[in-house]
């Protein structure tokens, strides 16, 4: 991991970030807590989730340029988002980091600069079983 350089360069760029969106979103759909909540066409989302993290690891501002100011957690809040499905989400980002030879300590620098919005967004409690 260069420390000079932002954590979009460090992993790799455009062509990078747009592979790991990819992996990672396969996880999700397989998710079985986490593919519900998304439409069976997850293109448009992984679009606008490789733009977002573009812009959010220091890249060019992807988001911003279409869909204005993020607002991440308003534009969450018609799913329900509890603290397991954010771990779940998480996990699957980590799983998706690994796949796609994302080294430490970037790896984990990665999922704990995620980690404050993904919990950030929980707008429900736990779900009871």
């Amino acid at each position: 991991m260069n420390p000079n350089e932002s954590i979009y360069e460090n992993l790799g760029g455009a062509e990078r970030l747009r592979k790991l969106v990819e992996v990672f979103y396969g996880k999700v759909q397989a998710h079985p807590r986490l593919g519900p909540l998304f439409p069976a066409d997850i293109s448009p989302v992984m679009d606008k989730q490789y733009r977002f993290l573009t812009q959010f690891f220091g890249g060019p501002t992807l988001y911003s340029e279409v869909y204005g100011h993020p607002m991440m957690r308003a534009r969450h809040m018609h799913v329900p988002i509890t603290e397991e499905r954010s771990e779940e989400w998480l996990s699957c980002m980590g799983e998706a980091l690994e796949e796609t030879g994302v080294e430490e300590p970037l790896r984990t620098f990665v999922l704990q600069r995620l980690a404050g919005p993904a919990r950030h967004f929980v707008n429900m409690p736990a779900e009871s079983d």
